[in-house]
């Protein structure tokens, strides 16, 4: 085993105050931030603080300006122009802030023997039984037909009702045990319960149409508008630390927020870097980077080539391509932890280990490396480099055993325009979980790590 692994990054760790004060920040980004939209949307005002304009109101693209753009508000880019021109290129460092959920189907709300649900539909990789008989929240916005949108979050305040999928009780639960795991619940089981009390209602579907004038009434919502809604259901409650000692994060959806969150920690404090800083925020992730949200749109390219036009006063093509064939990119992702409790499917030479720091995978994908991309080792030996000198803990890790499965990261969509790219993160430990378990330790050394990628001049 290699002696990186025997180093762990608890080992010599001194933590500054500016990053205690950062584990606050991220304890509330993770517990405010549970959408796509709800995440953009803090990182948007931290980084209008910082000092980075919108795209559409900067004037030009000199040393220092800060940039930021805005996807539909779901996903978004952040960038610093470097002194370097942007035609040989840049550091990028992007994440995802989308993560597993339920999304509540277009034709939702329903009455069954007296009490109401909504139809959901599960949104990327979960285990459908582990979101069963726990409090949830529903989050998301719905545009009525003159085109007002209603925010909506319900489940997060002392004072607001949780909502729950029902579960059966064990004692009926025969057959459902003799069941495999991913068929005990299925995905058109996972109804999410609303209510039940008709009292103030007459005629058919009495509690149903209690549901429907409430969400009138305090909503504005007519049972029609569930067509143009994007309503999340998403486990009720604030991220917190873990463990005795404190020394782990417990919180829904840090695949990959914690990497979201490092990264823009990463690019806060840069004034004038050598070469152009780009952080990016992509949506979709969970469901192949699909969508105008989606890491396979051109937002990356477009906005590219709108930093160049604003470099150069007139647009080339040819310099967009040339940046970004040139960039240099990590593919901030998370990795599967090693966990004791299910080490047959891990290699443990090849596994990501809590507390030992950053995670680098030369590659990700499924089995025989389908839908990786695989990073060149003339840019992981520069990696490795960049990382030694800023004394970041750091390890290589693999998703498991080869023929265990696998998955894969938003890498690939940027290798795409010949880019040098690497995965990095942190270990994961029971990831796509409504509750997902990270290190104290090994966040902060991803800080420390996208910062020195950023701002490393070669």
């Amino acid at each position: 085993m290699s002696s990186k692994k025997v180093k762990l990054a608890w080992d010599d760790l001194i933590v500054s105050e500016k990053e205690r004060r950062a584990m606050a920040e991220y304890l509330a980004f993770l517990s405010e931030g549970k959408t796509e939209r709800e995440s953009w949307k803090i990182l948007e005002s931290w980084a209008q603080k910082a000092g980075f304009i919108a795209l559409d109101e900067v004037q030009g693209f000199k040393p220092g300006q800060k940039v930021s753009l805005a996807v539909r508000g779901k996903a978004g880019i952040l960038a610093i122009a470097g002194h370097r021109p942007l035609d040989e290129g840049f550091r990028l460092v992007a994440a995802h802030i989308d993560a597993p959920r339920l999304d509540i189907k277009q034709h939702p709300l329903y009455e069954e023997e007296g009490l109401t649900f909504f139809k959901t539909h599960y949104y990327g990789g979960i285990k459908k039984y582990q979101w069963t008989a726990l409090p949830l929240a529903l989050h998301g916005v719905v545009i009525l037909r003159d085109g007002h949108k209603v925010e909506i979050i319900i489940g997060e305040v002392d004072d607001d009702p949780i909502f729950t999928i029902t579960d059966l009780l064990p004692h009926l639960a025969k057959e459902q045990n003799d069941k495999k795991m991913h068929e005990g619940i299925t995905g058109e089981g996972l109804n999410l319960l609303l209510g039940h009390d008709p009292s103030n209602e007459a005629g058919e579907e009495r509690a149903k149409s209690a549901i429907l004038h409430l969400l009138k009434e305090k909503y504005g919502i007519e049972e029609d508008d569930f067509v143009s809604a994007e309503l999340e259901v998403v486990p009720a409650g604030k991220a917190r630390y873990s463990g005795l000692d404190r020394s782990f994060i417990a919180g829904y959806g840090q695949d990959d927020r914690v990497c979201s969150f490092a990264a823009w920690k990463a690019i806060e404090k840069i004034e004038q870097p050598e070469w152009t800083t780009i952080v990016l925020f992509a949506d979709k992730e969970e469901i192949g980077s699909e969508s105008n949200t989606g890491m396979k749109a051109l937002y990356l390219e477009n906005f590219i080539a709108e930093l160049i036009t604003l470099q150069n006063g007139t647009y080339d093509g040819l310099k967009v391509r040339r940046a970004l064939a040139k960039a240099k990119a990590l593919s901030a992702d998370v990795a599967a932890g090693y966990d004791p409790n299910y080490a047959e499917v891990m290699d443990k030479r090849n596994s990501a280990y809590l507390g030992r720091g950053v995670v680098i995978s030369k590659y990700t994908g499924s089995r025989g490396k389908s839908g990786a991309s695989d990073a060149n080792p003339e840019f992981i030996a520069e990696v490795r480099r960049i990382f030694d000198e800023a004394k970041v803990s750091w390890q290589t890790a693999e998703l498991g055993k080869v023929d265990q499965g696998g998955g894969g990261t938003i890498a690939q969509y940027m290798a795409i325009y010949g880019m040098e790219v690497l995965d990095c993160g942190v270990g994961i430990l029971s990831m796509h979980a409504p509750w997902e378990i990270a290190s104290v330790a090994d966040l902060i050394m991803m800080m420390r790590a996208y910062h020195a990628f950023l701002v490393y001049e070669d």
